[in-house]
Order: C-alpha cells, then sequence, then structure tokens
C-alpha cells in the first residue's frame, strides 16, 4: 500500500512507522489515522516482524489531532471526532495486543494524542530534548488515544489529575522519573539506542514476549489465583514452541540461544 500520511519500512525483522506530516508536527488527521490503523495491522499480521517502532519525522513525534481539521469541521464535530477516534482506538487496541514488541521512539513534542500513542507502546525511549504534554483542556477537551487508561497506571491518581488539569510539559527526564519514558539519550545517540533495543528485542524470543506482554495487560483485571492460572497456561503453552526448546538446549549447553520467534 501507498501511504501519503506515514511512512512503513520494513528492515528485516523490524519494521518502523514513521509518521510523516513534519509541515503540522505530524499532527493526526483523519486521513493518518487511517493510515495508521492499517500499517499497524500490516506489521501485526507479517509474521516476517518481530518489532514494531513508532517514530515521526522531523522535529516532532507527534503534536496531537490535526486542530485545524477541528475548525473545519466544527459544524459536525461529534461525527469527525468518532470518526478520528474510531482509527486511532482500534490501532491502539491492536498495538496492545500484537504479540510482538512495540517501542515508541520519541524524537521530538509528544503531545496530546501523540503522548497517548507514545504511553501505549510496550517501550518508549526519547531523545533528551523531546517534551511531553497533554494539551486537552486547552481546547475544552478530554484525554482520547487511551491516556485516561494509561497515564494514572504509569504515574499515579493524583499526578494524572495534575496533567490533566495544568497541562503541565514534562521534559524527556521528567518524563523518566515519572515512569512514562524507559530511555532518554542524547540527540547523537537517539537513532542508534532505538536500533540497539530493536535489534535485541527482534533476537528475542517473540512469542513468549508477546505473551509476556498479554500476561501484564490481563495483571490488572484479575485476581491472583486466575492470574497464576494464566501464568501457568501461558507458560505450558510456551513449552511447545521451537524458541523454548532452543532456549532450554541453549542454557545447558552454555550457549547463546538463536531463537526464531517460532
Amino acid at each position: 500500500m501507498n501511504y501519503e500520511t506515514l511512512i512503513l519500512d520494513k528492515t528485516g525483522p523490524v519494521a518502523t512507522i514513521t509518521l510523516n506530516r513534519p509541515e503540522s508536527y505530524n499532527a493526526v488527521s483523519l486521513p493518518m489515522g487511517r493510515e495508521f490503523l492499517e500499517a499497524v495491522l500490516q506489521c501485526s499480521e507479517d509474521p516476517g516482524v518481530r518489532v514494531v517502532v513508532i517514530t515521526g519525522a522531523g522535529k516532532a513525534f507527534c503534536a496531537g489531532g490535526d486542530v485545524k481539521s477541528f475548525k473545519e469541521n466544527l459544524d459536525a464535530i461529534s461525527v469527525f471526532l468518532k470518526q478520528m477516534t474510531l482509527n486511532l482506538h482500534t490501532a491502539i487496541s491492536e498495538i496492545s495486543r500484537m504479540l510482538k514488541p512495540v517501542i515508541a521512539a520519541v524524537n521530538g513534542i509528544a503531545a496530546g494524542a501523540g503522548m497517548s500513542l507514545a504511553m501505549a507502546c510496550d517501550l518508549v525511549v526519547a531523545v533528551e530534548t523531546a517534551k511531553f504534554t497533554l494539551a486537552y483542556t486547552n481546547i475544552a477537551a478530554t484525554p482520547d488515544g487511551s491516556s485516561s487508561y494509561f497515564l494514572p497506571r504509569l504515574v499515579g491518581l493524583k499526578r494524572a489529575m495534575e496533567l490533566v488539569y495544568t497541562n503541565r510539559v514534562l521534559t524527556a527526564k521528567e518524563a523518566l522519573e515519572w515512569g512514562i519514558v524507559n530511555q532518554v539519550v542524547p540527540e547523537a545517540n537517539f537513532k542508534s539506542a532505538v536500533e540497539a533495543l530493536a535489534g535485541q528485542l527482534a533476537q528475542g524470543p517473540t512469542l513468549a514476549l508477546g505473551q509476556a506482554k498479554r500476561l501484564l495487560y490481563l495483571s490488572a483485571q484479575t485476581s491472583l489465583e486466575t492470574q497464576m492460572e494464566n501464568e501457568a497456561q501461558f507458560i505450558a503453552a510456551c513449552g511447545k514452541t521451537t524458541d523454548f526448546r532452543e532456549g532450554i538446549t541453549a542454557f545447558v549447553e552454555k550457549r547463546k540461544a538463536q531463537f526464531q520467534g517460532k
């Protein structure tokens, strides 16, 4: 598929989705939302893809929703916003459920839905000049893009309330301290740091990583006993994989495992 608002690149086992509207700081338009969903589904269903990286073109990761398009559609804004969120939310659901690691490579400002998208990814690597802000109430809107789900789980309810109410701008360092970001790296090292992390995960046991991801999400809504039963079922399923057999054999033979993602 030819994309107009993003770039989908597949290099070996790593797929990179680059939001590509740099003139508007990669703000999410209705066409971008549709294309982003399509790209995420392509990555999820491609057996050759073992890691997905999401980043932005130019100086921004994503500045949130395209407010200019909101202005153009004010007379039918409820329908328009539902169309926008339908695509974005479906894509984020797929990101959360796909059995592959997803890395947000935050190369600049992550505002509104851009901050939401970053938090929805499994891991976040941010350049040290990146900034994070929700900014929804600046336009009398409420959060979307899953931020009301992920933010309180990451930073706690009181800090989440503060970010929603005040639209405080967090530096990359502050986002790291608050648990929103996993790594902060200088701009000169940003690309290599993302590539190194993606390469490390691409060599890992993809199915086991995906099932571990699923377990962590299930833990938020199950009892201890139910979660331990989930753990028992999932680890037993892992035991049937080629990678599990390779991992056990490599451990006994005192060598590095060569995982295939199978």
